[in-house]
C-alpha cells in the first residue's frame, strides 16, 4: 500500500471529509453514473474503485474488501441482486451494502436480497449520498461534531454520457444479444441522470410495449435512432 493510500485509509473522518477512511466499490456499468459517484467520493474523502460487471466485481472482491459496496441492479452479465445476496451472506461482511437502480419500484427486492439500503438514480446530491453511507456506519466511524451539509448537485462531464450512448448503441445494433430489460434499465438510468426527458420517455414507452406483450421492434428501432442522433450531434469528444 502506498503512502497516500495508507494515509487516506487511516485518517479519521472530519466535518469537511466525512468519509475519510472509507473505501467504496461501485459496481456500475454506466460511465456517467460511475463518474458522479467518483466525484462525490472525492468531495467526501472516500477512496473508490469501479467494477463494470459482476465478473469484474468478483475479481476485485477476491483481493480486497471495501467498506461500502454500491451495486447497480442492472448489469451486463446478470442481476446485481445476486451479488448483493452473496455479499450479505459473506463472513466477514462488507460494512455497508447499498443497491442502486433507476427504477424505484425495485427497492423492496434490493432490501430482500440483503442490502442495507437503496439509492435511486440519478445519484447527484452530495448530502444525500453521504447520508446513505454514514447512516449505516457505526458510531466510531462518524465524523466528530456537527457535519457540514453540502447540498451540492454533482454534474459529471458530458464525455461520460457520450460513452454510455456509444455503449448502448452497440448493444442495440446486436440483434443476437438485444436484452430489452438490460437496455431499459441502463438507458433509463442514464437518461434520468443526464436529464434527457425525451430519451427517458422513449425508454418508458419500450417498457410499456414489452409489458403489454406487443411487438417491441418498432420501439427498439425508434430508441436506437434517438441514441444515434445524440451521438452524431455530440460529434468527436
Amino acid at each position: 500500500m502506498d503512502t497516500l493510500t495508507d494515509m487516506m485509509l487511516t485518517r479519521s473522518p472530519t466535518a469537511h471529509r466525512p468519509l475519510l477512511g472509507v473505501t467504496v466499490l461501485v459496481v456500475e456499468d454506466s460511465r456517467y453514473a460511475s463518474e458522479a459517484v467518483r466525484l462525490m467520493c472525492l468531495r467526501s474523502g472516500a477512496r473508490i474503485r469501479r467494477a463494470d460487471s459482476l465478473e469484474t466485481a468478483r475479481r476485485h472482491l477476491a483481493v480486497y474488501r471495501p467498506t461500502v459496496a454500491l451495486v447497480d441492479v442492472g448489469l451486463p452479465d446478470g442481476s446485481g441482486l445476486a451479488l448483493i445476496e452473496t455479499l450479505s451472506a459473506a463472513a466477514p461482511r462488507i460494512e455497508v451494502i447499498l443497491g442502486v437502480s433507476g427504477e424505484t419500484n425495485i427497492e423492496g427486492e434490493v432490501l430482500a436480497a440483503g442490502a442495507d439500503g437503496f439509492i435511486a438514480k440519478p445519484i447527484s446530491n452530495l448530502a444525500a449520498f453521504q447520508y446513505a453511507i454514514l447512516s449505516q456506519l457505526p458510531e466510531d466511524r462518524q465524523p466528530p461534531g456537527p457535519r457540514l451539509l453540502h447540498d451540492e448537485i454533482v454534474q459529471p462531464d458530458q464525455v461520460a454520457y457520450h460513452d454510455d450512448l456509444n455503449h448502448i448503441a452497440q448493444v442495440l445494433r446486436d440483434d443476437d444479444s438485444c436484452d430489452i430489460d438490460y437496455i431499459t434499465q441502463f438507458l433509463g438510468g442514464v437518461a434520468r441522470s443526464a436529464k434527457d426527458e425525451a430519451l427517458d420517455k422513449a425508454v418508458r414507452a419500450l417498457i410499456a410495449t414489452k409489458s403489454n406483450g406487443a411487438n417491441v421492434k418498432p420501439d427498439v428501432a425508434a430508441l436506437s435512432k434517438m441514441v444515434d442522433t445524440r451521438i452524431a450531434a455530440a460529434g468527436p469528444v
